[in-house]
């Protein structure tokens, strides 16, 4: 973002986050840091969480009221749990300004663009759909980090609707928060995430909850070490939102579940029959793969020297 020229064309005076948690609240604080936002208000539904992400310099202002925040905004980003997407896009869209852009940070995007279609009608040219893939287990403003996108990846889902120059601005604004900026259909990026991201938060929740209901439960959790803390990290996040992806991908995340009880039923037949060659040869094959991909992954984040 040094080109004068991408920096102008970034720009924001007024940006408008609904929603001022770790996502919404670091895209806020990055773009603060980058010197591309004059103003920052905050869309919610709690005074408390607003006053909080005032407090914390997340935000500017903030306001229950949507007409008052999306008045002149020069971009809306939509940052609350995908759950409400109707409900807030129907909300913004009266009040929206022809040349606001609006995007979002969804981590399923069907649902998004439907929304789009259905209550952005006439707006769908600044209706640029996306998804940052960053995140932690903490949530609400005190999580924002202004660091958080920072060698990220984030998918654009661009409509065929979509303003070149507006697909160009969020993307610019993307870099500007040092994130690598790619392209996906909306079709292709649920079916990705169902296995990589939606499908592991669903097995880790199962696998606490399981435990939580023992008996013993107390004396499981008491002798937990490494190996659960590393399979269960992501069941400490956000209930809200990962209830929202679930229900909104469900027919993705349902056809995962059901490739990944076959696996565990060939996994359960190998245990039965007591096959330490099978066993050991599906254990060697992930531990490559696995291994492999954290290689890859460590590589693409160092760059070249």
């Amino acid at each position: 973002m040094s080109n004068p020229e991408s920096r102008a064309t970034a720009s924001l005076k007024r940006l408008v986050v609904v929603g001022v948690g770790l996502i919404g609240g670091s895209f806020a604080l990055a773009l603060k840091r980058a010197g591309l936002v004059a103003e920052v208000v905050g869309l919610g539904r709690r005074e408390a969480t607003l006053e909080r992400a005032q407090r914390l310099g997340v935000i500017d202002w903030g306001t229950t009221e949507p007409k008052a925040a999306v008045a002149g905004a020069d971009l809306v980003f939509l940052a609350m749990p995908v759950g409400q997407t109707r409900t807030i896009v129907q909300t913004i869209a009266p009040h929206l300004a022809p040349e606001t852009i609006v995007t979002d940070a969804g981590s399923t995007k069907q649902n998004v663009v439907e929304a789009f279609y259905l209550d952005l009608p006439d707006h769908l040219a600044r209706a640029v759909p996306g998804h940052p893939i960053a995140g932690k287990e903490q949530s609400g403003p005190d999580a924002a980090d202004a660091a958080l996108f920072v060698d990220r990846k984030v998918v654009l889902t661009p409509l065929p609707e979509n303003d070149l120059e507006a697909v160009a601005r969020v993307t610019a604004l993307w870099a500007a928060c040092g994130a690598e900026v790619r392209t996906m259909t909306p079709q292709e990026h649920d079916r990705v995430f169902a296995a990589v991201s939606h499908l592991p938060h669903v097995l880790s929740y199962a696998l606490v909850h399981e435990l939580a209901g023992r008996a013993n439960a107390e004396t499981l959790f008491d002798y937990a070490a490494g190996g659960f803390r590393d399979f269960t990290r992501i069941a400490g996040s956000h209930p809200e939102m990962w209830r929202d992806i679930c229900l909104a991908n469900r027919q993705t995340i349902l056809a995962e579940l059901d490739e990944y009880l076959s696996e565990l039923a060939w996994i359960r037949a190998l245990l039965m029959s007591g096959n330490g060659d099978g066993l050991y040869r599906l254990f060697a094959a992930a531990s490559e793969a696995r291994n492999r991909w954290a290689v890859a992954r460590e590589q693409a984040t160092e760059g070249p020297e």
